[in-house]
C-alpha cells in the first residue's frame, strides 16, 4: 500500500502531479487506486475546482475510485493543509484487496434504511474488513444511523467523519463520489477488505470534565432545553461569560458537554443557541444523563498522542487516516494544530480532514464523537520484520500558557469538589438524625408516604417495623443522658447490621426519642416479623458497659392496598403498644 498527497493550486500544476504519478504506476504493481478529495471551501467556485480535480483523475486514471467531502480544513502529510483542496491517492498492491464505494441519499426519515442497505451488503460479502464513511449531518441526530451501524459484523472496523463547511451556519456541507455527483444529504461508504488487508482504529480526546455535575432535565432530539431545570444557555453565560450572539458557536466550541454513553466518554458541541435559552447540540443525548462542561487539557492530549502513536507504530501501518473535529483546530490554532497529528506522520503517511463529527465503532457500539481525533491505521500484508518501529519522543516541556491552563483547571476542579462535598454534607444533614446517623423523622416519614402513594406497578408488599426501648427513662435517670445516648447509638448499629445482613430493601429512621422505624420494601409480614424478632434478640444480648442489658418492644404491620401512610403507621404504633401492655420485650403484629 502506497500513499501520495497533493494540494490543488491550479489545473495545470495538478495535471503535472498526476502525470508524475502515472509514470510511477507504470513501474509498480497497482491493483486498486483510490483518491480522497477534501475541500475546505463550500462555494460554487470551489466546486468547480473539485470538478477540475475529478476530470484530471478520470483522464489519467479512468479506473480509479474517488470520494470526498467539504471540510473545515484538510490534513496533508500530518499537518494542516495550506491550500483549499487536498488530494490523497492510496495505491493498493495486493491482488485480493477489494475497494467498493457506495453513495446513498440520507435524511431523518430514511437514515436507518440507508444503513440497513449497507449492512446487508456487508453480511453478504465476507471480504469487507473496514467501512469508512463520509456523511452530511446538518442537524440530524444520527442516533438511528449509529444504532444500525453497530449491528454490522463485529470483525468490521467502522470509522469516518461528518462533512463540514467554513461557515457552519449555512448548512452547506456536501459529499461526493465517482459517478454520483455532489449531495447535501447523503453518506458515502468506502468498503475495503481482503485476506491481506489489516486495520486498527482508536480515538483520542484529551478533553476533561470541568466544574460541577448537571443533569440533562429536558431535551428533544438534539435540542437541549434544560440542565438542572434551568435553561441550558445559563451554564455558558454564568460560568464562561459566553453570550447568546452570532459568536456563540465559536466561543462555546472549546467547551463541549462531557457525558458518558455506552461506557465511552463522549463530548457534545453546542452548535447554536436559541432565544429561549435552548441549545442545539451536534448530537442528541439522553434525558437524565449527567453532564459537565469540558476543557482541553494539553498535557492529557499530548500524553494520549504519545501512547496511542506507539501502539500504532507497533502495528506498522502503511497509511494512516485521521478525522479530527474542527474544535481541535480552533483549540490549537493553525500554527500548532499539527502538534497532535505530525507524530502519526512519523509512522506512516497521514491524511484526513477536520470534521463536524467523528464516527467510530468501539466494542458493541457505534458512537458519533465530537472534539475527538479518530485514527484508522491500515496496511496490506504481514508486518515487515526488518522495518524499524518509530516511537514518538516525550514532550520535555510545556509552554507557559499550557502550565497556566493546567493550574487554573486544577484550582477550579479542586474548589468544585470541595463545594460539592460541602453541599452533600448539608444535604445529608437535612435528612439525618445527628445522634444515630439514621434517617430523621421527617425523612423516614417522607419515604413511607412516597412508597405508599406510588403506583407500585409491581405490586410488591410493603411492611413497617416500629420499635421502642423498654423503660428507657430509667436509663437516663440512673446513668445520665450520655449513657442513654450510647444505648441509642448501639441500637442504631444493630439495626444497620441486621438489616444489611437480611438483604431486604429497607430504610431505617429514628422516629423520635427512643422510638425507631424501619420501612421494608418487597417484604411481606412474615419476613418483617422474622427480622423484628432477630433485632429484638440481638439487641437484648448486647451489654452496655455501665447500663448492662436493655430490651425493646416491636410492632410489625403490612401495608394494605388503598390505605394512607398515616393509617399504616398508626397500625404499627398500635401493635407496638399492645405488645407493651402484654409485658414488653416482644414482637406484636398489627
Amino acid at each position: 500500500m502506497r500513499r501520495f498527497q497533493f494540494e490543488y493550486e491550479n489545473e495545470n500544476s495538478f495535471a503535472r502531479e498526476l502525470s508524475k504519478l502515472k509514470q510511477w504506476t507504470k513501474r509498480q504493481i497497482v491493483h486498486e487506486m483510490l483518491f480522497h478529495i477534501f475541500s475546505e471551501s463550500d462555494d460554487n467556485e470551489d466546486k468547480s475546482h473539485i470538478s477540475e480535480v475529478i476530470r484530471g483523475i478520470e483522464k489519467f486514471f479512468p479506473d480509479a475510485n474517488y470520494i470526498g467531502c467539504s471540510s473545515k480544513g484538510n490534513i496533508v502529510s500530518g499537518s494542516l493543509g495550506r491550500k483549499g483542496i487536498a488530494i490523497i491517492c492510496t495505491v493498493f498492491e495486493y491482488p485480493d484487496t477489494t475497494v467498493r464505494v457506495f453513495q446513498i441519499p440520507m435524511n431523518e426519515e430514511n437514515e436507518a434504511d440507508t444503513v440497513k442497505t449497507l449492512k446487508n451488503y456487508i453480511d453478504a460479502n465476507r471480504w469487507v474488513k473496514s467501512v469508512e464513511l463520509l456523511t452530511t449531518i446538518n442537524g440530524m441526530s444520527m442516533t438511528e444511523f449509529c444504532n444500525v451501524m453497530a449491528e454490522c459484523r463485529k470483525d468490521v472496523s467502522i470509522f469516518g467523519g461528518g462533512a463540514f463547511t467554513t461557515n457552519h451556519e449555512r448548512n452547506n456541507s456536501f459529499v461526493f463520489s465517482k459517478g454520483n455527483g455532489f449531495s447535501k444529504s447523503a453518506v458515502v461508504f468506502l468498503l475495503i477488505g481482503g485476506e491481506e488487508f489489516h486495520v486498527v482504529t482508536m480515538h483520542i480526546t484529551g478533553w476533561q470534565p470541568l466544574g460541577r455535575e448537571m443533569v440533562v432535565s429536558k431535551i428533544e432530539d438534539n435540542r437541549l432545553y434544560e440542565l438542572d431545570g434551568k435553561p441550558a444557555f445559563d451554564v455558558y453565560d454564568k460560568y464562561l461569560n459566553i453570550k447568546n450572539d452570532s459568536s456563540f458557536y465559536d466561543n462555546a466550541l472549546e467547551f463541549p458537554l462531557f457525558v458518558e454513553e455506552n461506557g465511552v466518554n463522549l463530548l457534545r458541541v453546542p452548535k447554536h443557541c436559541n432565544p429561549d435559552g435552548s441549545i442545539h447540540l451536534s448530537t442528541a443525548i439522553d434525558e437524565g444523563v449527567v453532564a459537565r462542561l469540558a476543557y482541553g487539557d494539553p498535557e492529557v492530549i499530548l500524553d494520549s498522542i504519545k501512547e496511542d502513536s506507539m501502539a500504532v507504530a507497533v502495528f506498522m501501518p502503511e497509511v494512516i487516516d485521521v478525522f479530527s473535529c474542527a474544535a481541535r483546530r480552533t483549540y490549537w490554532g493553525d500554527e500548532d494544530v499539527g502538534t497532535e497529528t505530525m507524530p502519526f506522520e512519523a509512522i506512516a503517511p497521514t491524511a484526513g480532514f477536520f470534521t463536524s463529527g467523528e464516527f467510530l465503532r468501539t466494542d458493541r457500539y457505534m458512537n458519533l464523537h465530537n472534539v475527538t481525533l479518530v485514527v484508522a491505521a491500515m496496511r496490506e500484508g504481514d508486518v515487515d520484520p526488518e522495518r524499524e518501529v518509530y516511537y514518538i519522543p516525550s514532550e520535555e516541556s510545556k509552554t507557559g500558557k499550557i502550565n497556566m491552563i493546567k493550574r487554573l483547571t486544577t484550582f477550579i476542579n479542586a474548589t468544585t469538589e470541595e463545594m460539592e462535598e460541602a453541599y452533600k454534607k448539608l444535604a445529608d444533614a437535612a435528612i439525618t438524625d445527628t445522634l444515630t446517623g439514621l434517617l430523621n423523622r421527617g425523612e423516614i416519614q417522607k419515604r413511607i408516604t412516597a412508597e405508599v402513594e406510588s403506583e407500585n406497578e409491581e405490586d410488591y408488599p410493603i411492611s413497617l417495623i416500629m420499635m421502642d426501648l423498654d423503660d428507657f427513662k430509667s436509663v437516663n435517670d440512673h446513668f445520665g443522658h450520655h449513657e442513654g445516648d450510647q444505648v441509642l447509638r448501639g441500637l442504631a448499629n444493630i439495626l444497620r447490621k441486621d438489616v444489611s445482613d437480611s438483604r431486604l430493601p429497607a430504610d431505617i429512621g429514628r422516629w423520635g426519642g427512643e422510638e425507631f422505624m424501619i420501612l421494608l420494601r418487597e417484604t411481606d409480614i412474615e419476613m418483617a416479623k422474622e427480622l423484628a424478632e432477630r433485632l429484638r434478640i440481638d439487641f437484648g444480648k448486647t451489654v452496655f458497659e455501665k447500663v448492662g442489658h436493655v430490651t425493646m418492644t416491636l410492632g410489625v404491620t403490612e401495608y394494605r392496598k388503598g390505605e394512607s401512610a398515616d393509617s399504616v403507621c398508626m397500625r404499627a404504633d398500635k401493635a407496638l403498644y399492645e405488645a407493651k401492655a402484654k409485658g414488653k420485650n416482644r414482637v406484636a403484629v398489627g
